[in-house]
Formats: structure tokens, C-alpha cells, sequence
């Protein structure tokens, strides 16, 4: 180490934003292990595990000091009590500590060879940090990357100093991710890994059609126009509902724009995705009536208990009401945070006109009386005066001649 080492550094941290104190600790830090390992090797007969070593670089000269420690095991002071079957911890105490010369041979092979590897360490450790901190505050912001790789559990974008992830969950089914093509995703999830900070992006997000709305309609990034809520189906049809804090600004037609132009943008990077705009209202009949759209709602009832809306169409609008597969019926429900029951005016009609069914009595049962049985009779006892039933023979009763 020397003065010619200290102002490469401070052009390091000039140049690559890398604090002088941050290399200069990590360098000291270096140097002490390296030293410990190179005293290892000269006195193979010495208890290491009872040595330590401590190394101070100056920040103006570049001189290196060392001291060796003698060290020793020492308990850690516990609060309260041990349990009988815990064994206290130890650590090692500084007994004292002896300032010892710098060989040449160190300072010049050993010394070099740690300082390149600790500052090639340390640049890389503050490209990663830095980074992390560039990416860390922008979650929820809409970045734009390469494609890169795909596989299929997710593809992999390219933000330039970093990767992004698009997990498979995070994708739209029906888009397919060319190798080189550019790509807006939304940041989910920002994260320190072991290789450097992990983004995760996602296509799918609401938050993605918030944010690509911002880009295009500058009064919503004035705050004029405010995006109040957002239903999506990724890749088929979305409802987004605006309100203006501005009377004279129409908040539909701002995020419309002239003849379609700023939805279409959107449209056209969501790979053609249907978007409704609608006006919000405080008042859930309206909004459930505005949500529902491009459909014409003739009547909303609402329910507070239920927190249900019945809504009531024309018969001509009952199936755009509801939408393909109920798609309508179902993102204006998510929209509003209402359950919508959507009825023609013949449905309502006819279950008006129907007459209210009296209750029917319940037929009274009489009670079943239990059979009779009669004993079985028996034959009666023979009387010579009753008549026989058993044929008469007349040869048997004729008088005998005499």
C-alpha cells in the first residue's frame, strides 16, 4: 500500500460511486486475514485459534500497520438465569495486543494479490447494492426490457445493468414473448438475492394498466384525472373507472383522446386488450349503471344489506348487459364491489304479474284403524239329533223283512 494506491481509490470513488471509507474497512478487513494466514505458515507450531490479528491502513499515506492479539475464551454475560441443560456461549476477549513489523514479502506479493481481490469484491458488491437501491424505491413502476430467455416456467427480461423475472403466474396466456422484442412489464417485487438484486415483473397486474394510462394521459400524471378503480381479464377485456378534480375537465374523453388515440396506445401494447372507460360516481347506482357499459341500464335497485344491485334492461340489451360467458356482468362486479343481478324489464314484468300462491292447507289424515283379526273357528261337537251332512245311504235305513 502506498499514496499511489490511496488516489486510485478516491478516482474509484469519483467514478463508480464507491465510498473511499467502505473500500478502505473492506481492505483492512483483507489484509488482517491474509496477514493471519501468512503467520500460520511461518509458525506452524503457534495456537491460531488464540491469535488475532488487527490492520489499519492510513487514509492519506497508505502505510499499512498490523498487531497480533492474544486472545481467550471468555462466557457471554446472559440475562437471568441458564436452564440446566443449556451450555453457556463463549467468545473471544482481546488480552492485549503487539504491534509487529511488515515484511516487504508481504506488503509486495500477499498485499497486492488481497488488495486486487477485495477491490474487485467491492466494486462488484456496490454494483449490486447500488443496484438494489436504483430498484428497490420503484415498485409499481412500469419498466420496458428485452426478451432474453424463455423457458417455461418464466422469461427473462433485460433492463440493462440488470435482469428482470416474468414468472409464468405473472404472464397473459394468450401473449407470446418473441426472443429480442421489447416489452413494458410492472415491478411486483424487488428483492436482494445472493447473485444481486431479483426483480419480478409482471404482465398482468391492474397496476400495469394504471401505469400505462399515466404515460399516455398527462393529466392523470397532473393529478387532474384520477384512475378511482380497475377490473381486468388479462388479455381479453378490461374497465377502468376515472373522475376528474377539475369541473371543466371531461375525465372519459381525457383518457380516450382525440379520435381513441391515447387508449389505443395502451390497446396496442397489451397486444390488443378491450378497455372500457367509464365515469366514477360516490353513487353506487350510478356507478353500477356506468359500469355496466356499453350496455343501456334503464333502472338500479340497490340492496345495502346484501350489498347486492339489481339491474334492469331493456330485453334488447340483456345479452350486452351480461356479456360473452357473463364477462360484462362480471368486471362491472369487480369494478363497483357490488354483486349485480341483471333482469329484462319482461323477466321483471312477468315476476310482478304473477299471482302470489296462497298457502295450501295440509290434508288432514284420518288415522287408519287397526284390522280385526278373529280367532280361528273350531268344529262343533257331533249331536245325533242334528242333521248328518254326510250323504244318506236308503238300503242301510229300509226296514229288514221279516
Amino acid at each position: 500500500m502506498n499514496a499511489e494506491m490511496i488516489a486510485a481509490l478516491r478516482e474509484l470513488e469519483r467514478e463508480k460511486g464507491i465510498a473511499f471509507e467502505t473500500i478502505l474497512s473492506g481492505l483492512e478487513e483483507a489484509m488482517a486475514s491474509a496477514y493471519k494466514t501468512w503467520w500460520k505458515q511461518e509458525h506452524p507450531e503457534g495456537d491460531d485459534d488464540f491469535v488475532g490479528v488487527r490492520a489499519l491502513i492510513d487514509p492519506e499515506t497508505g502505510d499499512l500497520r498490523v498487531w497480533l492479539q492474544q486472545l481467550e475464551e471468555v462466557e457471554v454475560e446472559h440475562e437471568g438465569e441458564l436452564a440446566e441443560d443449556e451450555v453457556p456461549a463463549l467468545e473471544m476477549k482481546v488480552i492485549s495486543e503487539e504491534e509487529v513489523e511488515v515484511t516487504d514479502e508481504f506488503k509486495g506479493r500477499i498485499g497486492a494479490q488481497t488488495a486486487k481481490q477485495v477491490i474487485f469484491q467491492k466494486l462488484r458488491d456496490a454494483e449490486r447494492e447500488m443496484t438494489y437501491e436504483e430498484f428497490a424505491g420503484r415498485e409499481g413502476d412500469v419498466v420496458t426490457g428485452i426478451v432474453q430467455q424463455q423457458e417455461r416456467r418464466y422469461t427473462l427480461l433485460d433492463l440493462g445493468k440488470v435482469e428482470a423475472l416474468l414468472p409464468q403466474a405473472e404472464q397473459v396466456p394468450s401473449e407470446p414473448y418473441r426472443h429480442g422484442e421489447r416489452l413494458k412489464a410492472y415491478i411486483t417485487e424487488v428483492r436482494k438475492g445472493t447473485k444481486g438484486p431479483q426483480i419480478v415483473v409482471s404482465r398482468s397486474h391492474p397496476g400495469l394498466l394504471k401505469a400505462l394510462f399515466a404515460l399516455e394521459v398527462p393529466e392523470i400524471e397532473e393529478g387532474i384525472v384520477e384512475i378511482k378503480a380497475v377490473a381486468r381479464e388479462p388479455g381479453h377485456r378490461s374497465k377502468i373507472a376515472v373522475s376528474s378534480n377539475e369541473p371543466g375537465v371531461d375525465p372519459v374523453g381525457a383518457c380516450v383522446g382525440p379520435k381513441g388515440s391515447r387508449v389505443r396506445m395502451v390497446v396496442n401494447e397489451l397486444r390488443g386488450e378491450k378497455i372500457d372507460v367509464v365515469p366514477w360516481s360516490p353513487n353506487p347506482v350510478e356507478l353500477v349503471a356506468n359500469a355496466l357499459q356499453p350496455a343501456k341500464v334503464k333502472e338500479v335497485r340497490i340492496d345495502d344489506a346484501t350489498s347486492t344491485a339489481l339491474v334492469i334492461v331493456p330485453d334488447y340489451q340483456l345479452s350486452l348487459a351480461i356479456g360473452k360467458e357473463g364477462q360484462n356482468a362480471r368486471l362491472a362486479a369487480r369494478l363497483t364491489g357490488w354483486r349485480i343481478d341483471i333482469k329484462s324489464e319482461t323477466q321483471v314484468a312477468d315476476e310482478s304479474r304473477a299471482p302470489v300462491a296462497e298457502p295450501v292447507p295440509e290434508p288432514v289424515v284420518a288415522p287408519v284403524p287397526e284390522p280385526v283379526v278373529e280367532p280361528l273357528a273350531t268344529e262343533p261337537a257331533s249331536d245325533p239329533a242334528a242333521p248328518s251332512s254326510e250323504p244318506v245311504d236308503a238300503a242301510a235305513e229300509a226296514p229288514a223283512d221279516t
